[in-house]
């Protein structure tokens, strides 16, 4: 009904029996009250809980915290996998340390454009901006976005390696490879970033689930751990008998 009264401008409709016969109407301040909580419902999911069946100040602590736990507990098994991915990288970690410095840098970047992607397509999809089928117009949009997004952070990030190796020698002289290892990183995981965060709605929809499940934070989460892997395979190629000599 929220899309006819959207569409249409309606202040009121009919309800109807089988029979055609009126059985009452619906105004536009219940449509308001059912959109309301809907996207209330939907920010609440998107921020990482179970929706909250009470106004916030209302609901029993215990009540919350049950709402909000079970994701918690999984974001945070599912963080445990960065800390895995990391071990199987402790060589490169140990000859360069440096690159520890970029790593908060470069996960985080991943994490924040999923989380956008996220967020636009699951509105786009809940206000029939986008359907399942657009699919694949979307993640074309998102690669390139993804592409253009990466490059601009890449360039800042070389761009900060550089400025900051005129007046200190932290990152050593190989610093130019460390500027394109952090640029080239930050285009792999923002396009990972990007391109995961805005499939996963439609991969739930196809699965007849909410697509406002997958929230920020578990894309964020995901793309911390694929984040490592590209960070440090990306380093291993460029830093490979320089600062991560055999």
């Amino acid at each position: 009904v929220v899309p006819i009264f959207r569409k249409y401008d309606r202040t009121v409709l009919p309800v109807t029996d089988s029979g055609n016969q009126l059985v009452g109407i619906v105004t536009v301040d219940d449509i308001l009250d059912v959109a309301e909580a809907e996207a209330t419902e939907d920010m609440q999911k998107l921020g990482g809980l179970q929706a909250l069946d009470e106004p916030y100040m209302e609901i029993p602590m215990l009540h919350m915290i049950k709402k909000r736990a079970p994701w918690l507990v999984v974001l945070f098994v599912s963080e445990m996998l960065t800390t895995t991915a990391m071990g199987f990288f402790q060589g490169e970690i140990a000859r360069a340390v440096v690159l520890t410095l970029f790593l908060p840098l470069i996960i985080s970047s991943g994490g924040n454009s999923g989380s956008q992607a996220t967020t636009l397509i699951i509105r786009a999809m809940a206000i029939g901006e986008v359907r399942l089928r657009d699919w694949w117009c979307v993640m074309r949009r998102e690669i390139l976005s993804g592409l253009m997004l990466g490059v601009i952070l890449g360039a800042i990030g070389f761009a900060r390696v550089a400025a900051w190796s005129t007046f200190s020698t932290v990152y050593g002289p190989h610093w130019p490879l460390v500027g394109l290892t952090i640029a080239l990183s930050l285009i792999g995981v923002v396009l990972w970033g990007t391109l995961s965060g805005s499939m996963l709605p439609f991969f739930l929809r196809a699965c007849r689930l909410d697509p406002a499940t997958c929230s920020a934070p578990f894309v964020a989460t995901l793309v911390d751990v694929t984040g490592v892997i590209i960070y440090f395979n990306v380093a291993a190629v460029i830093l490979r008998g320089t600062l991560l000599k055999t």
